[in-house]
């Protein structure tokens, strides 16, 4: 799999994700231009990207892709707090 492939793959995610766990009330979906990119990987067949969306709900998405048994993995955090510790 390629770079482009795999990001392809990680907005797809995220939108699905995101869609299939918004809360229905709020009748918000989003579709890929609403994923972007935070960070990104690759190092011989392991891909890492990490994501966030335009929505102001703190979550960002870490996305794994393991080359040698072609899987991908997906966490999906939470930012709760920034505070600086001196």
């Amino acid at each position: 799999m390629g770079s482009k492939e795999f990001l392809e793959k990680c907005k797809q995610i995220v939108m699905d994700y995101f869609n299939s766990h918004a809360d229905k009330t709020d009748k918000k979906q989003i579709t890929e231009d609403d994923v972007f990119v935070v960070w990104y990987c690759k190092s011989l067949q392991n891909h890492k990207a990490l994501l966030s969306t335009t929505v102001s709900d703190s979550m960002y998405y870490e996305i794994t892709h393991n080359g040698d048994k072609q899987e991908t993995y997906v966490d999906a955090y939470k930012k709760w707090e920034n505070f600086v510790v001196r």
